[in-house]
């Protein structure tokens, strides 16, 4: 594709691990691909220099405009979403990277009519998880009647908050921490279900509250994270899926998330430019072929 006539700015909300491997993707390969890093924040300034240029750096989140983006991209925490989802819909497209944060189902609506209101895209990218354009096909087409989805790591990737228990030996192996609705597990793992929220949007006609999940901490899974995807349709229809993403211990993010993340938002931008920049007003899962290799499918019909 010619993307010399047209690049997208880019400003990337967060820089801990995936945060900082989308900055050095843009810085590296942003000029043959049509992207341009407009600015990076983060918490603690002090972390970016030396790996950022200065004038990338912005110091206060509340003047992202001035450096005038196409896109914003949240890598931080559902909490930034909430204070500035529809701060940045009202100045550009703005891709959710922590899509827990939309089972608050008063900011789900309230960014979704910022998208309408300023003809913007909210887009959730599907990260690890398996199937997401299929299953937003299903629910758009009312075939879609269940879905679970299990997440188990080892008990160090998990980030917890409430009454979930957190305690854990070497020994102990497997042990299911919360199985519920992802409503329910999204204030309780915030961190750590993403993959959740985004097949709870796909899932539209579910929703959060209808879409179970559950995770499991084990300890034999030292190397890898699993998720498992259970798809029910009507007619008989279902489908398992199993994916193993590459994991340092203690690590949130899987490896394979990160080319993922990337793929999507790369997808993203060939629409734009394919459609002319025309703004549209919707939410988008998006998707990538990476993540395809990286699944193994099971289809019964």
């Amino acid at each position: 594709m010619d993307t010399s006539s047209f690049s997208q700015r880019v400003g990337v909300v967060g820089y801990g691990h995936l945060g900082q491997y989308l900055v050095e993707r843009i810085l590296k390969d942003g000029d043959a691909l049509g992207l341009t890093l407009a600015f990076v924040w983060n918490r603690n300034c002090e972390k970016l220099k030396g790996f950022v240029p200065d004038e990338l750096i912005l110091g206060d989140l509340s003047s992202f405009a001035d450096r005038r983006c196409d896109v914003v991209v949240e890598v931080c925490h559902p909490q930034i979403v909430k204070e500035f989802g529809s701060f940045f819909l009202s100045r550009s497209h703005f891709m959710v990277g922590s899509p827990s944060a939309l089972s608050d189902p008063d900011l789900n609506q309230k960014l979704q009519q910022s998208a309408r209101r300023h003809s913007r895209t909210l887009y959730v990218p599907s990260g690890a998880l398996w199937g997401g354009q299929d299953i937003q096909r299903m629910s758009d087409s009312g075939s879609l009647t269940a879905l679970f989805i299990r997440m188990s790591k080892h008990p160090s990737c998990f980030r917890l908050t409430g009454d979930v228990p957190s305690d854990w030996t070497e020994e102990e192996g497997r042990r299911v921490l919360f199985r519920g609705s992802v409503a329910e597990l999204c204030p309780l793992a915030p961190n750590n279900v993403n993959t959740m929220a985004a097949a709870a949007v796909a899932a539209g006609t579910l929703g959060f509250a209808g879409v179970q999940g559950e995770i499991v901490s084990d300890t034999a899974l030292s190397d890898h994270h699993v998720v498992e995807v259970d798809v029910t349709g009507t007619s008989g229809f279902s489908v398992h899926t199993v994916r193993r993403n590459p994991a340092q211990l203690g690590a949130v993010t899987g490896s394979a998330t990160y080319n993922s993340f990337w793929s999507s938002l790369l997808g993203e931008y060939q629409k734009v430019c394919l459609r002319g920049h025309t703004k549209v007003q919707k939410y988008e899962v998006t998707s990538s072929l990476n993540e395809q290799l990286h699944a193994r499918r099971v289809l019964t019909i």
